[in-house]
């Protein structure tokens, strides 16, 4: 696909999962694209993500929240929601005979446990149930499942794994704990955005690896920005200042000379949902474009 614009053609490639380098295996190429650009020209270097983790999350902490379900094994489809856990602390309990019964603990979100406990447990518990935890803001889901059958012989209690999920076979009449646990920080701790969001712009030479780059522009989600190399580099290099605002980080560079040629990095780091995206840029300079001038012979007529 070929796009013109202020002389310029991009040459674009999407690369997916392919490791940035060794010193950031979490890194990955998401993008690559070669745009050659003549001299004096501007050319703008375009890293846009229209994922909104590149935004403010005006939600705050009311993204991260934790789901019971139950599904009955008695062979019929049947699915109910349980309970409904948020990281403030709120639960929900969706069925008014399992108040006081059936709960999770209020620390959850602190301390990674995210088991149901089940008081005077019944026949009519028995199914699947299933945990899910979701956090809206980074986009990610989890989910484990755990099958609960009910015996009236304590000879029989048991917990086993049967290849695909737990099974606990409890008494009847007692305290049941459905184990869900996760202690990745993502679920049990609260970062500020504007310390855990930031993009880089790097560049090197042609030929050089990207280990050996310059850094160019560091942009948090605080505003804050840090621009490095001589001044009159600096000058005709920007992001917008809407960057986060508007998920566009792209780098604008004005002006070019044959030493802008190189291989340049956009690298989007979301350090709190763990997300880690590249877009390379081989930039080539030109010689500037010629504009030749037709002239046109004007005749006159005249008519008598």
């Amino acid at each position: 696909m070929d796009v013109g614009f202020n002389g310029v053609i991009n040459e674009i490639l999407l690369l997916f999962l392919v490791p940035a380098n060794a010193m950031n295996p979490d890194s990955v190429v998401v993008a690559y694209q070669n745009i050659s650009a003549p001299i004096g020209s501007e050319v703008i270097l375009q890293c846009y993500s229209q994922r909104i983790v590149w935004t403010q999350d005006r939600l705050n902490d009311r993204q991260r929240v934790a789901h019971w379900d139950w599904f009955s094994i008695n062979g019929e489809y049947k699915v109910d929601r349980v309970l409904d856990m948020f990281s403030a602390g709120d639960q929900r309990l969706y069925n008014s005979y399992n108040q006081g019964r059936v709960l999770m603990s209020t620390s959850a979100f602190s301390s990674g446990n995210f088991s149901l406990v089940i008081k005077d447990v019944r026949t009519n518990d028995r199914g699947i149930y299933s945990c899910n935890l979701h956090h809206h803001y980074c986009h990610l889901y989890e989910t484990i499942k755990i099958q609960l059958n009910i015996t009236r012989s304590a000879k029989k209690v048991r917990k086993m794994w049967d290849g695909e999920k737990t099974v606990i076979v409890a008494l009847l009449g007692t305290t049941v704990v459905l184990p869900c646990e996760n202690h990745n920080h993502i679920w049990t701790e609260r970062h500020s955005e504007e310390e855990q969001q930031v993009v880089h712009w790097d560049r090197s030479p042609p030929g050089v690896w990207h280990d050996q780059a310059d850094r160019l522009i560091d942009l948090y989600a605080s505003g804050e920005q840090r621009s490095y190399g001589p001044q009159f580099i600096r000058k005709r290099m920007n992001i917008s200042e809407t960057a986060f605002a508007d998920g566009d980080f792209s780098l604008t560079i004005s002006n070019l000379s044959l030493g802008d040629e190189g291989i340049y990095s956009c690298d989007l780091h979301h350090h709190y949902c763990g997300i880690h995206e590249r877009r390379i840029f081989n930039l080539f300079i030109t010689d500037p474009v010629k504009v030749n001038f037709t002239h046109k012979t004007c005749k006159r007529f005249f008519i008598f």
